[in-house]
């Protein structure tokens, strides 16, 4: 699978764009503010119907303007197939069509067309709260499993009710048992589920993640992603009413999958406070590089793979591993943005690898 081309219209800084792509490797170079990163993220919105960059809609829509549409072509390696895909947003109203056809929810279109996106903010996986962590899972299990996909959206939105019950309840010092064992019963499979898939999830993923790092580095360290979630000691059921007390004090839900965290650990240690600032890039890019593999084990389809800015933030040797599994065709469709466009013709030259350069100007 690979995007054959793309029209912007009014996407944060591209006010009418049209680009078409090969298969294989595409070079997008321009100075800093051009847009480049901004053209990754409009393919990155194609997939996962939202932005890498920004939470609201709102701002992905460029300025002075009151909406934004995206159009792809998405095509198949081994057939003459391919899905028009188009995105639409106004007046807080967003639209996801396949072929002029409209999703009848999101929800069902992720995962059809997969991107793994490799960004300087990737560090906040490491340093960012467990909030950061938790959406960066989720994400990388929804886009293979729509079933948990559904089920983390219903347990999202009981939850967003169960904190509305609880604050009501604190401000008026009324305690509706009723109302919350109703809502607690609802969640609590829901929420035994989630925690299931995400164990299981971690367990699969890491002899990968540990093969990558020792690929990047060239070395033996042993590193680990360790799940933290209070239903490893409790069932949801039991967890919950063993919070009622707190969560009718602080008017907040404080027992669930919703409070998982995961920590990252470098030989026994956590990285973010004891691995080196090289050590701590090489952890973020085995986690993509473990993304990918695990996706494309899970749907046989190769995603898409945006590399942005990574010449600047990477050195010479994770560059070099990189590249090699780029030209040994580990990768499908591969978007690489960079400032310097010679430096990127020599990079992907010295390595062998056929590439389009497109050039970006504000």
């Amino acid at each position: 699978m690979y995007l054959k081309n793309i029209q912007l219209s009014n996407f944060k800084s591209y006010e009418e764009a049209e680009f078409s792509f090969n298969g294989n490797v595409n070079a997008i170079v321009g100075k800093n503010g051009s847009g480049k990163t901004n053209l990754l993220d409009a393919i990155y919105y194609l997939s996962f119907c939202k932005s890498y960059f920004s939470a609201q809609d709102i701002f992905s829509v460029r300025f002075n303007t009151d909406f934004f549409a995206i159009h792809g072509t998405f095509c198949q390696r081994e057939s003459d197939n391919s899905a028009h895909i188009s995105c639409t947003y106004k007046n807080g109203h967003k639209s996801m069509r396949a072929n002029k056809k409209e999703y009848p929810r999101l929800s069902a279109h992720i995962g059809q067309y997969p991107v793994v996106m490799v960004s300087p903010y990737d560090s906040e996986i490491i340093h960012g709260g467990s909030e950061v962590r938790r959406k960066f899972f989720d994400a990388v299990i929804s886009q293979f499993d729509a079933e948990y996909l559904q089920e983390l959206i219903s347990y999202r939105k009981l939850l967003q009710q169960r904190n509305a019950l609880l604050k009501k309840m604190l401000d008026e010092r009324h305690f509706e048992e009723t109302i919350l064992r109703i809502l607690d019963d609802q969640m609590s499979p829901l929420g035994q589920q989630i925690f299931e898939r995400r164990r299981t999830f971690i367990t699969e993923i890491q002899p990968i993640f540990q093969k990558h790092y020792e690929q990047l580095t060239k070395d033996a360290e042993n590193v680990e992603i360790l799940y933290q979630s209070g239903l490893m000691d409790h069932t949801f059921e039991a967890g919950i009413q063993e919070n009622w007390s707190t969560d009718a004090k602080t008017g907040f839900s404080n027992f669930g999958p919703h409070k998982d965290d995961f920590l990252f650990l470098l030989n026994g240690q956590p990285v973010r406070r004891f691995g080196s600032q090289g050590q701590q890039k090489s952890f973020s890019l085995a986690m993509r590089l473990a993304q990918f593999d695990y996706c494309f084990g899970q749907k046989r389809i190769k995603p898409i793979l945006l590399l942005d800015d990574i010449f600047d933030k990477l050195d010479r040797s994770r560059i070099s591993e990189l590249l090699n599994m780029v030209g040994n065709d580990h990768f499908g469709q591969v978007f690489i943005t960079d400032t310097d466009e010679n430096r990127v013709h020599q990079i992907l030259d010295d390595h062998h690898i056929a590439h389009q350069i497109i050039e970006i100007k504000r």
